[in-house]
């Protein structure tokens, strides 16, 4: 059961680092959301970029397999943003990642703004999706900035230089991604699911 004390003892620990990481996601989301609201053509142009990208017609080709659906947003939420996005820059140069990831939610305020009755009705199931997926985030957030820490302040992570610093960072970044991972997990069933089956009822009704 050690796999599963050691990254919550790392998240009390830096439980002041946590709660930041978690409020950068939920206060970048909500200011795109209001962004949404003061410009609309965010909004418009945000889904036009969608359609350009083919990411509009990639879910909507998915939309007839819950268990596909669900593997194809783990695999974006954990590859493309947790790996790509936010750990890998943070390898390279310190909380880089951080940095980057700033844009993706400030995004997905923009993409999620409730500018009509429509999107206002999906985000009554989508918003346990939210809660779910923003908690993974914060973190891998969390493991960017140990790692960064750790590298640039090898004493905090009780290392004697910047190069055993980096490898305590890194060995941070893997037990704190064991929940994300779950969360991750759970997240991307209940949005398949909320997407194919509940949306769908709300937007009828």
């Amino acid at each position: 059961m050690r796999f599963l004390r050691t990254p919550f003892q790392i998240i009390r620990a830096n439980l002041g680092a946590y709660l930041a990481m978690s409020a950068l996601v939920y206060g970048l989301f909500f200011i795109g959301m209001g962004a949404a609201f003061a410009f609309p053509g965010l909004h418009a142009a945000h889904l036009a970029s969608m359609d350009e990208k083919g990411t509009t017609g990639l879910v909507t080709s998915l939309l007839g397999s819950v268990w596909l659906f669900s593997l194809t947003i783990f695999a974006v939420n954990t590859l493309t943003v947790g790996v790509l996005t936010i750990l890998l820059p943070s390898m390279i140069v310190p909380f880089a990642g951080i940095a980057l990831f700033t844009y993706r939610a400030f995004n997905f305020g923009v993409a999620l703004a409730p500018v009509n009755e429509t999107v206002a009705k999906t985000l009554i199931p989508h918003s346990l999706t939210l809660v779910i997926e923003f908690q993974a985030y914060a973190l891998v957030l969390l493991g960017a900035y140990l790692l960064g820490r750790s590298w640039l302040r090898p004493e905090t992570a009780g290392a004697r230089d910047r190069r055993q610093g980096y490898l305590r960072g890194l060995r941070q970044v893997g037990r704190v991604s064991l929940p994300a991972l779950a969360l991750f997990a759970v997240g991307a069933v209940y949005e398949a699911f909320e997407i194919i089956h509940l949306v769908p009822l709300l937007v009828a009704g």
